[in-house]
């Protein structure tokens, strides 16, 4: 069962809005074997890497595209670093929408475009950054042809709100800290619309990289925030804290998580993991990192992040040898 069915009284769906579904959501909220005692606290990952095309963008796309179908577009048009290209793509296919993706020259992760274009997408690369693919977007969008599927379309924030309903209905109640990270700040306004909905007060660590326009971690490799004013208020009213960290901190986060609880996310998940280090945790309060792409997302990253690969011969002496032994 797909998000719009699961959740169809809490989103905007009507009797005509197409059941779209690639089988997106109910993710893993998966107890973390080892971190919770370094932190002193209960910690949860929310793996939404589980998600059909690996990313957490199919919850809300499924939502925006099946409108799209409702309203009568002939397409759905989105700039992306890479997840929001890659749903749009297999959304768009699923419905037989013409899906255009506009991606800054040169930073989008291969297996991301890989993805868009095996789905039918028109890939287009644009000479300039992700702010400036977007307002082509917009200026497309606005001629009545193409639906806008980035998260500036209302109906993706309600599909990724869902998010936190899972995470109440499987903990019983709501997490005292949500951490993830925070790119173009749509998922951090989901999360907080989802929690108000639930009447909870959990307090949301929205994390960015400290050099946004360069961040290795290139899902949230974007300068402008397109919902800055939203998260600003959300801020101001004390449901959100933006934490800022270095490439360092996420890159270390990211290995640990691999390492040390087995989980491969593509390293812009692990922000959310990297920001709890800068905030002051209850003890024994109940934490939960949204971990919001898969680590096959982006694996040229490990290429340059991970120990390379040791060559040995096929002898039970050189393999010890191999692992130190």
């Amino acid at each position: 069962m797909g998000v719009i069915d699961r959740f169809a009284d809490r989103l905007p769906v009507g009797p005509d809005t197409p059941r779209i579904t690639l089988g997106e959501g109910s993710t893993p909220l998966v107890r973390s074997a080892r971190l919770s005692e370094r932190l002193g606290v209960e910690l949860y990952f929310k793996f939404e890497g589980m998600n059909p095309t690996g990313s957490f963008k199919d919850r809300g796309m499924c939502v925006a595209v099946a409108k799209a179908v409702e309203d009568g577009f002939e397409g759905i048009v989105c700039a992306s670093t890479g997840n929001t290209a890659a749903s749009a793509a297999a959304y768009g296919a699923r419905a037989g929408l013409t899906a255009v993706v506009l991606t800054p020259a040169g930073a989008i992760a291969a297996a991301k475009s890989a993805q868009s274009r095996a789905a039918g997408a028109r890939v287009l690369e644009v000479r300039g950054s992700f702010d400036e693919a977007l307002r082509a977007c917009l200026e497309l969008a606005d001629r009545g042809v193409y639906m806008l599927v980035n998260s500036l379309n209302p109906h993706r924030i309600e599909g990724q709100k869902t998010a936190a309903f899972e995470i109440v209905e499987e903990l019983r109640r709501p997490p005292d800290v949500l951490a993830l990270p925070y790119g173009g700040g749509g998922n951090s306004c989901a999360y907080a619309k989802g929690f108000a909905e639930e009447n909870a007060a959990t307090q949301i660590v929205s994390v960015q990289a400290a050099q946004r326009a360069t961040t290795l971690a290139s899902a949230i490799r974007i300068a402008e925030p397109a919902h800055v004013d939203a998260v600003d208020e959300l801020v101001a009213d004390g449901r959100i804290r933006i934490v800022t960290v270095p490439d360092s901190e996420i890159t270390d986060a990211w290995l640990e998580l691999a390492s040390r609880e087995g989980l491969f996310c593509e390293p812009s998940s692990a922000a959310g993991l990297a920001g709890l280090a800068h905030v002051e945790l209850e003890p024994g309060s109940t934490v939960v990192v949204v971990l919001t792409g898969h680590g096959l997302k982006d694996t040229a990253a490990v290429d340059v992040l991970a120990e390379a690969t040791t060559m040995v011969e096929p002898s039970v002496e050189s393999i010890l040898a191999g692992v130190g032994r």
